[in-house]
This record gives C-alpha cells, sequence and structure tokens, in this order.
C-alpha cells in the first residue's frame, strides 16, 4: 500500500548522485561513495539517513532468485472488482499486501483494477492462491491471468 510520506527538501545532484550508486549496490561503503560523489563520508551518512527518514530510500533489501529458492513460477493476474466502492478498494488493497506470493501489487486504471505480480512454487500452489484470493471472495468479479515464460528484465532502479 501507497504511504505518505513527509515533506522534504529536494533531491540535489549529490543526492542523486548517492542514490545512483545505492541502486546499483547497496553494499557499496560510505566512504567510496564520498570519493565517488566528492562529499565526505560524513555528508554521504548524513544525506542517506536524510532520505530513509523522509522516505526516499523506502527499503535495503536482496533481490532474490527465484529459481535458487525453488519459487520459480512468475504470474500477472489482471483483477477485476465487482465495483470500484472505494471501500471494496481499500479491502483488496490490505488483503493483497497480506499475502506473501503476491510480490508487487499496483492499482491501475483501464478495464481492470489491479494488476499483480505474484510468485509461486508450483501451478497447484498458484491454484490454490487464486481459490483464496478470487473464487472465494464475491468482491472479484473476474481475474485474467498470464504465466511468465521467461523473465526478460526485472529491477527496481529508477532512471535518476
Amino acid at each position: 500500500m501507497s504511504k505518505s510520506q513527509p515533506t522534504s527538501a529536494p533531491l540535489d545532484h549529490f543526492d542523486l548522485a548517492i542514490l545512483r550508486i545505492l541502486q546499483e549496490n547497496n553494499y557499496t561503503p560510505q566512504r567510496s561513495i564520498a570519493e565517488s560523489v566528492n562529499l565526505s563520508a560524513a555528508a554521504v551518512h548524513r544525506r542517506i539517513k536524510r532520505m530513509e527518514e523522509n522516505g526516499t530510500i523506502q527499503s535495503q533489501v536482496a533481490v532474490v532468485d527465484p529459481i535458487k529458492v525453488a519459487i520459480p513460477i512468475t504470474i500477472m493476474v489482471e483483477v477485476e472488482m465487482e465495483n470500484d466502492k472505494i471501500e471494496l478498494v481499500r479491502k483488496a488493497k490490505q488483503k493483497f499486501c497480506s499475502i506473501p506470493e503476491i510480490q508487487q501489487c499496483y492499482y491501475v486504471t483501464g478495464e481492470v483494477d489491479f494488476i499483480l505480480i505474484i510468485n509461486v512454487a508450483n501451478m497447484t500452489a498458484y491454484e490454490a492462491l487464486t481459490t483464496r484470493l478470487f473464487f472465494d471472495n464475491p468482491d472479484i468479479k473476474r481475474f485474467r491471468t498470464f504465466v511468465t515464460l521467461d523473465r526478460v528484465k526485472v529491477g527496481l532502479s529508477l532512471p535518476i
């Protein structure tokens, strides 16, 4: 679910340079970042801390290869709600955020209401998930499944 973030000063070229480096490798030592962006390590530390506190940096995560952890199937699902009442949408957002198999959830415009990115170990697990999420849910009008054949590009880095 989207979170409201405190307002903050606009990012300057130092902040953007730091973010580019962190997006490439979050383990880059702050002294190396400092050398790359021509700031002191203390200044880099303060900037990173500020960007974490104001929500610019939302999380420090490891990107895991789903095949290596035996969750090789990525599925995209379009979900259409029975109607667009705000309470149904809010309830769906909360439900989708609570499901560990749902890696990403987007509330979208157009003919569908949500697009979900789901990772599962096998199609049996996906079938059980669809029963719980969609077939047993009177608020879901329909859903459409797209099973990926190849993960051509997967990332969370922004082009800053």
